[in-house]
């Protein structure tokens, strides 16, 4: 998109905001650093002088864009509804665009090509997962560790942090058994069908969430609904997007397009809200197939009164990710599918209004913000008395279940319809 075109919709946008300040207090960066410049409102006042030619677009200004967690709390009180979301986006493609921008460090270059080599192509995600399965048997993390050059600190302690890797499978008497490192076309519902759903694999949840995908398509097949899985399916280009790839997004989002097209089907699931919000707002969406969250799904769903669900008198702590509250404005079905589960309380985790820091590659470009904002949630968990906490995004899940590891608390964490699988009697 030329810069022009990017400027104007920027001006256009931030005209919009009327400076009310009710976006303020919503704001995580500026709750913490109590710098109008690192509040919606700030950032807005500052993208409309650079794109009018007010103020340079230095380091200072990128600074600012960079700190934004894009959690858009500030869109569901904005009484002008300032499409912040999108306006984040379009200065940070601008910023992309210029080739002479002071701005040197934006994204690690080891993120780059992991986006670039891996998270944009399947196949090699496949590859990326059997690899990281045997380096994770073998020690071999730590020995790769020892490459200083291709490893930020940051990132190699994540991902040495990471739990052990799974693979696709298929139910049989209730234990999941692995079929290869491949995901299958089509898995059948149990009994009469009721219904056909696409499956959105997504890029990181693929790699090391493949528990949560196996327990979607367990608990879908057991109310009836054919699951269909189509190889061509990609990244949803969230990523690319919101780093100001727009162009590379696009690509994603047509390659997904037509991966799903063609199939008979009544839905695009997802397990993560992020990809979720990315395929919606994408216009992966037509009169025919909808996106939607899978906790959405399977609390409007028909057929519970067939299954067998072993009670779990405890409470369930529920963390509501930013995509699936801000955006999505579902984040209750994750409270009325833990309700499914015979004694489960499902109860809200302090903060769910504020973001946890995870948001998409946040966590490792700006460290310590995120880590300040985990921190504000994990002093609220009392794991003597929360054994298990939920989810509904991979990121989300995996960042706060490092922060578990780091502080020695044993809650566990996992996706809301991976605990329902394991109460349904599936054996991950």
């Amino acid at each position: 998109m030329p810069d022009q075109l990017i400027e104007n919709r920027i001006i256009a946008e931030t005209n919009q905001c009327v400076a009310c300040g009710l976006c303020l207090p919503h704001c995580p960066t500026y709750r913490l650093l109590q710098s109008e410049a690192d509040s919606p409102r700030g950032r807005i006042a500052l993208m409309n002088g650079v794109v009018t030619k007010r103020i340079p677009m230095n380091t200072r200004f990128i600074e600012h864009m960079d700190r934004c967690l894009t959690c858009r709390a500030c869109e569901s009180v904005c009484p002008n509804q300032v499409a912040y979301g999108d306006l984040i986006d379009q200065m940070r493609a601008l910023i992309a665009q210029q080739e002479k921008s002071p701005d040197t460090a934006r994204q690690s270059q080891v993120l780059n090509l992991l986006v670039r080599f891996f998270l944009h192509r399947p196949k090699r995600l496949e590859l990326l997962r059997r690899l990281f399965y045997f380096a994770q048997r073998h020690n071999g993390l730590y020995l790769l560790g020892r490459l200083n050059r291709l490893f930020t600190p940051r990132l190699f302690k994540f991902m040495t942090q990471l739990p052990l890797v799974k693979f696709p499978c298929i139910e049989f008497s209730n234990e999941c058994y692995r079929t290869g490192n491949a995901w299958r076309e089509i898995y059948p519902a149990i009994e009469q069908e009721r219904g056909r759903v696409g499956l959105f694999l997504g890029c990181v949840a693929r790699l090391t969430d493949a528990e949560t995908l196996n327990a979607s398509i367990y608990v879908l097949n057991r109310l009836g609904y054919t699951v269909h899985i189509p190889s061509t399916q990609t990244c949803c280009g969230a990523i690319d997007r919101h780093h100001g790839a727009f162009s590379m997004a696009e690509t994603l989002v047509q390659q997904n397009r037509m991966a799903f097209s063609t199939l008979n089907i009544e839905a695009v699931i997802t397990t993560a809200s992020g990809c979720g919000v990315q395929l919606l707002e994408s216009g992966l969406t037509n009169d025919r197939i909808k996106v939607m969250d899978i906790n959405h799904f399977l609390v409007t769903a028909t057929g519970w009164e067939d299954l067998e669900i072993a009670p779990l008198p405890q409470k369930i702590l529920v963390h509501e990710p930013c995509t699936l509250r801000n955006v999505f404005r579902s984040q209750q079905y994750q409270y009325q599918l833990i309700a499914n589960i015979p004694g489960a309380q499902p109860l809200p985790m302090a903060d769910n209004d504020q973001c946890c820091g995870a948001a998409g590659s946040y966590f490792i470009e700006q460290p310590e913000l995120a880590d300040r904002l985990l921190d504000n949630k994990l002093t609220q968990i009392d794991d003597k008395e929360t054994t298990y906490l939920v989810t509904a995004n991979i990121g989300c899940a995996m960042f706060i279940a490092n922060g578990l590891l780091e502080k020695g608390l044993n809650t566990k964490i996992m996706h809301p319809v991976t605990l329902l699988a394991r109460q349904m009697g599936l054996q991950l």
